[in-house]
């Protein structure tokens, strides 16, 4: 059996992964030690927290804080953490800790986690991510302990930053402030608002690309993957916050703070249940975008976005599709077309099934549900937990689809070669 796994191609090995781990978190959240005594807890529910915490979402059936033990907390924390880090990349971490050697097999896992090109300096690679994630996630401990520790006791207000900075560097709009609050209490603090987002930003950017602003140092040196990430989250954010505060009674970082979360991260500062249609519609758009390749985000990611853009702006320009003085392939544009695709064919299919499970919900809201699982946000309008044991399990599918990627889920069960047969090539008329 074990034999038979080990043949398998990675993009399977790394979709089995995520789901037994769900599953073995869903098993632990449901033990005694895990459940507090005045609460109760389903196994949907602790399918749908697993998983949520897996895919580093955020959406939450049952509060954590109110149904969750010290040891379920840690139980969740420890599920965000491999899953924004990714299954393989904590394997390899594992084994490197056992000073043990990393087989081909191990490398081309890491590989396909880390959506890199090649394998050479994983080792090195994994060892730096293990080490940046440790400092950032360090760095939200102190500066969230500065907030918390003036409302909790010494200890729990240490735990609390620790969850939180966890949750925020990984993408995951988890809390455990009890009582489905997020961090509504802390909408006018500074520190944590910008502590949150500093983590969110840097979660989402991926590991390459800060390795390599710290490597070259210079926006002019950097690759073009780095550039057009950067450019892209600098554009979402700004748009993003421009059209939040023209939409909604919010401040100006109440606004910034929105559109940083929108980006993956799930936390909220204000209900979204109250925003207006146009602002849940600006929240949608910026969910299903997302973060960047190689980091702890999902949604269809900046580059995808990027390059799509650019594919319009060349057939204005009559140019070739490119930007920084740089071509982009058409292989790259074709995928990009792929991945938007089936991410739209997948959003609507769930938001349909959403529809007709509950139909007492508004389209919005219930569109709004199915594009935070999907770009595995956890900004929720307040219905999550109302929702019925179907309308759970077409979430929490569409949360392991969007961590795992529509792409790849579509072609975990293909293996085969390509057809050496070519037919004669007829056009067709579009638009």
């Amino acid at each position: 059996m074990l034999a038979k796994i080990k043949k398998q191609p990675p993009g399977r090995l790394i979709a089995i992964g995520f789901a037994l781990v769900i599953l073995i978190g869903a098993l632990l959240l449901m033990l005694p030690v895990s459940v507090r005594n005045d609460a109760k807890v389903h196994f949907i529910d602790a399918l749908f927290t697993s998983t949520s915490a897996v895919c580093v979402t955020g959406l939450i059936s049952i509060d954590v804080a109110d149904h969750f033990t010290f040891f379920g907390q840690v139980v969740v924390a420890a599920l965000i953490q491999i899953g924004g880090l990714g299954v393989t990349s904590i394997g390899v971490g594992l084994i490197l800790a056992a000073r043990k050697n990393i087989g081909i097999k191990g490398r081309i896992l890491v590989k396909e986690a880390l959506n890199i090109d090649g394998i050479k300096g994983i080792v090195r690679l994994v060892k730096a991510v293990l080490l940046m994630t440790f400092c950032f996630e360090l760095a939200g401990v102190i500066l969230s302990f500065i907030v918390f520790v003036q409302d909790y006791p010494v200890l729990k207000a240490l735990w609390i930053s620790i969850f939180h900075s966890i949750a925020a560097f990984n993408n995951s709009g988890f809390d455990i402030l009890g009582g489905l609050r997020n961090l509504i209490p802390y909408q006018s603090n500074v520190l944590l608002n910008l502590t949150t987002c500093g983590l969110i930003i840097f979660g989402g950017l991926g590991f390459l690309v800060i390795l390599d602003i710290l490597k070259k140092r210079s926006f002019r040196k950097l690759t073009l993957h780095s550039k057009v990430v950067l450019s892209t989250t600098l554009a979402l954010l700004l748009g993003g916050t421009l059209l939040l505060k023209a939409t909604e009674n919010v401040t100006w970082m109440g606004a910034f703070f929105q559109s940083v979360s929108a980006r993956t991260a799930g936390f909220s500062t204000y209900p979204i249940g109250e925003f207006t249609n146009a602002g849940l519609f600006t929240l949608i758009v910026l969910m299903f975008i997302g973060a960047s390749p190689g980091s702890t985000g999902g949604g269809i990611k900046t580059s995808t976005f990027f390059v799509l853009v650019q594919h319009v702006r060349s057939l204005f320009t009559k140019r070739h599709i490119g930007a920084f003085r740089r071509s982009i392939p058409f292989e790259v544009f074709s995928k990009a077309c792929t991945v938007t695709l089936l991410s739209m064919l997948l959003v609507c299919g769930g938001t349909f099934l959403l529809c007709v499970l509950e139909p007492e919900y508004s389209f919005v809201q219930l569109m709004f549900e199915e594009v935070s699982a999907f770009g595995t946000v956890g900004l929720s309008t307040g219905i999550t937990p109302d929702l019925g044991v179907a309308s759970k399990l077409v979430l929490i599918f569409t949360m392991f689809a969007g961590r795992v990627g529509a792409f790849t889920l579509l072609t975990l069960w293909i293996d085969r070669p390509l057809p050496n047969i070519r037919y004669t090539e007829e056009s067709i008329t579009i638009g």
